[in-house]
């Protein structure tokens, strides 16, 4: 019983321990990882824009990026106004489970993913979940006329100006 006791406080250690290794995701283009945002024209005033954050970026911080990064490519795109077509936020729960085997299965200790039953977790199993969220748009650039008519209307300065010093930048 102490085995397993001890087992699963040291599992539980050690996956405090890499979580907290990870920072959150900085806001940058994803050019060769998984995490940052991307931004793709569709047609002469609309785009699709991403950001997809790690564990460790939370929800408000992935949709703030994904709110500044369309206010930027709407000024660089030369226009002042946008407003959103659709918006939504993916949220991506993966669970992970250590796995303390009896003494006489090998190894004192395994770690991985394999599929777990919820009725065992008295027997030396330690479930942690895992979630990440991704943010995505389509944004409409509007022309001054179009932005007077729509009250949903963003100006991408005002967006620039308050999130825009929020951003933490990549590590050099």
């Amino acid at each position: 019983m102490t085995f397993r006791l001890a087992g699963g406080l040291l599992a539980a250690a050690l996956a405090l321990m890499l979580a907290s290794c990870q920072s959150p995701t900085p806001y940058s283009p994803s050019l060769n990882s998984t995490y940052g945002y991307s931004d793709e024209q569709l047609g002469q005033n609309r785009y699709r824009v991403t950001f997809v954050g790690n564990s460790s970026t939370s929800r408000e911080t992935v949709e703030d990026y994904l709110l500044l990064r369309s206010a930027e490519v709407t000024r660089n795109a030369g226009f002042r106004w946008f407003v959103f077509d659709t918006r939504d936020t993916h949220r991506q729960t993966s669970y992970f489970t250590t796995f303390n085997p009896y003494p006489w299965w090998g190894a004192p200790y395994g770690f991985g993913w394999y599929w777990h039953s919820w009725a065992f977790d008295g027997y030396g199993y330690d479930t942690f979940a895992v979630t990440r969220y991704e943010a995505y748009a389509e944004i409409v650039l509007l022309t001054p006329e179009d932005a007077k008519k729509e009250p949903r209307a963003l100006d991408a300065g005002d967006v620039i100006a308050h999130l825009g010093p929020k951003a933490v930048a990549p590590e050099k």
